[in-house]
């Protein structure tokens, strides 16, 4: 049964979780060059907690995910996540006061659509939609959509577009290259420490893998 509720427990954590991530943001000790790295795992914690990116990975590989072995899906989530983790932090860490309203929730059995807005200092509204599910004790987030686009469906017609044409393992081979040209600190992280999608801001929409 489909339900329209103003907000819910899927608004709810969302919010929660948005707000501590502006937090940080505006944290002044955290703003220093020298706490960088400080910043981007304490926004990485809380993202991780909105985001399912085996979830994510899996849906934008769509069929292709079938075929992949235990490890090879593992490898594939945690290259993928540091793609949006990296595209994320580094358009988050420019926000500079945009507000964020939370404008309608749609409840489906165990799926939830969570409506917001991303108002810009000149005014103009960016509809930035949350597709959530219940997992791990908490409503998680396994799309987004940013003015009607969504992000899994674009990468996923990236992602196909490349297994068609030169094989999967050239598709690994292609996150191996960014993951490696990524500037900035580096950390070793496990599955669960890696997160980064996008907790307010239509970051993540969408980046190409050439």
């Amino acid at each position: 049964m489909v339900g329209d509720a103003l907000a819910g427990p899927p608004t709810d954590q969302l919010r929660g979780a948005v707000d501590r991530v502006l937090s940080v943001l505006s944290d002044p000790a955290l703003k220093k060059e020298a706490k960088t790295l400080e910043r981007r795992r304490a926004i990485r914690a809380v993202a991780n907690q909105i985001f399912d990116f085996t979830e994510i990975s899996r849906r934008s590989l769509a069929l292709h995910w079938q075929a992949r072995t235990a490890a090879e899906r593992e490898e594939f989530s945690r290259l993928f996540g540091d793609l949006l983790e990296h595209t994320y932090i580094s358009k988050i860490e420019n926000y500079s006061g945009e507000k964020i309203q939370y404008v309608g929730e749609t409840l489906d059995g165990d799926r939830a659509v969570v409506r917001t807005l991303i108002v810009t200092k000149q005014g103009t509204a960016i509809p930035l939609d949350y597709r959530m599910f219940p997992q791990g004790g908490r409503w998680r987030a396994y799309d987004v959509t940013l003015e009607g686009i969504s992000l899994v469906a674009n990468y996923r017609t990236q992602f196909n577009a490349i297994i068609q044409r030169s094989g999967y393992p050239d598709l690994v081979a292609k996150l191996r290259v960014k993951y490696d040209q990524r500037p900035g600190p580096r950390e070793t992280a496990s599955r669960d420490a890696i997160g980064g999608a996008a907790a307010a801001a239509p970051a993540l929409l969408p980046r190409q893998v050439p």
